[in-house]
């Protein structure tokens, strides 16, 4: 395993933010399997756009998500250092193919499948949206048929989009449909603005899919409606899957998507640490960061980045007991 902070190992602050090799949070890299034994999450990203509706650049975001993290410390509010509690790597990306979203989303499947068969989380940096049919698939290739939460803006539960299966707006879709995700135990969190319509939710509710709006969460308050949630999702393996989107554009405008009047920061990354510390979470994703689109970049990649560090935290806090 190549230990990126090797050359700084004789300086008691490690090396800077900004130098040597780029893996999230300065961890260790590796791309062999058998470095996975003992490893607790690994971190993978799944760097594709071919499949968005709108504004292109979540190509970008794997490597932005990487640059604005930052050295491990411990959390402030729940008192633990989840990079002490937990052995992490960086394991690469998948290795997707520009164009071929069928193959790319192949790839993503079995890294996915490739982490959690060997005993470990995986953490994917996407990307759009469709990475997560095909990370959910990996996972219930592992865990069998899992639960999710779901922070979004959209339902993504569309079946096709301009009669393509395969696509941002559709993968929650198949992945119910194909029997991934159980969806008596799938929860979305943050929906709001003006898709989809009747045909999606009537779907929904025949299957027994809660979804939680963003005026829910203004009503009602961000630790009810997670509270509910946890209950939902109940025991077994769970998915946490976050779109960046489901934050108000003021706080992630580099996004595909924006929808204004979304959640704070505040309150998404409590909710991911909560989440993470209350349920059996066998994967997690954070996707649609755009680095190319209207706005500032470092803003959208440094938030998801306190996603996956939020995520951790609690998953932490939960094996510390």
């Amino acid at each position: 395993m190549i230990d990126p902070q090797r050359r700084w190992a004789a300086y008691a602050d490690g090396k800077p933010d900004y130098a040597g090799l780029l893996t999230y949070g300065g961890l260790p890299y590796t791309e062999d399997v058998a470095d996975l034994a003992g490893v607790d999450v690994a971190i993978i990203g799944a760097p594709m756009d071919e499949l968005v509706s709108d504004r292109p650049g979540t190509r970008f975001g794997p490597r932005a998500i990487r640059a604005a993290s930052a050295p491990h410390g411990i959390h402030l509010e729940a008192g633990v250092d989840a990079f002490e509690v937990l052995r992490v790597v960086d394991y690469g990306d998948a290795p997707i193919i520009p164009a071929d979203p069928e193959a790319s989303h192949a790839a993503i499947t079995a890294l996915v499948a490739e982490v959690a068969g060997a005993g470990a989380m995986p953490v994917v940096l996407g990307g759009d949206h469709s990475i997560a049919q095909p990370e959910g698939e990996g996972l219930a290739q592992v865990h069998g048929p899992i639960g999710m939460i779901h922070f979004d803006t959209h339902t993504d539960t569309a079946t096709h989009l301009w009669d393509v299966k395969r696509s941002h707006g559709t993968p929650m879709y198949w992945l119910v449909e194909d029997g991934h995700v159980d969806p008596r135990r799938y929860v979305q969190i943050g929906l709001r603005g003006y898709w989809p319509g009747e045909a999606e939710f009537g779907w929904q509710r025949d299957r027994g899919i809660t979804s939680f709006f963003a005026h829910d969460v203004r009503d009602r308050g961000i630790r009810e409606v997670v509270e509910e949630a946890i209950a939902i999702v109940g025991d077994g393996p769970v998915l946490l899957t976050v779109d960046v989107d489901v934050l108000d554009p003021a706080f992630a405008p580099g996004t595909g998507t924006p929808e204004p009047g979304g959640l704070t920061p505040r309150e998404l990354l409590w909710a991911c640490r909560t989440v993470a510390a209350s349920v059996d979470l066998v994967g997690s994703d954070v996707v649609e960061v755009a680095p190319t689109a209207v706005g500032s970049a470092d803003v959208t990649a440094l938030v998801a980045e306190r996603v996956v560090r939020e995520t951790l935290t609690g998953v932490a806090v939960r094996r510390a007991g």
